[in-house]
């Protein structure tokens, strides 16, 4: 049994940013077609899991994604607060995708 890896050691990009005001929307981008595939096979990533890391009931996920032609997962949320509200923390909400880092995925 191989030790899990963290999604930052094996993405190219993992990032967040606005989709509109009332959306974030997250992109984890690979490099090579195997982690990519591996990340994939494992179902450490899916709409379930978007959902709890980022606080928010599961119907407020409105997109998941798996692009295979990109090497990439994308994930888009109703923001809890439009960006700009009273008590937003992250405008641009360009800083959200750090719990998305430390995902441990398993190993082969």
């Amino acid at each position: 049994m191989h030790k899990p890896i963290k999604l930052y050691e094996i993405a190219k990009t993992i990032r967040s940013k606005n989709a509109g005001i009332h959306f974030l929307t997250f992109d984890i981008i690979f490099e090579k077609g195997e982690d990519y595939e591996k990340v994939k096979k494992s179902g450490a990533i899916h709409r379930k899991m978007i959902s709890e890391i980022y606080k928010v009931p599961e119907e407020k996920v409105v997109g998941f994604y798996e692009y295979d032609p990109g090497l990439a997962i994308k994930a888009t949320i109703e923001r809890p607060l439009v960006s700009g509200d009273v008590g937003d923390s992250d405008i641009y909400g360009c800083q959200q995708y750090a719990p998305l880092m430390e995902l441990e995925i398993e190993g082969d």
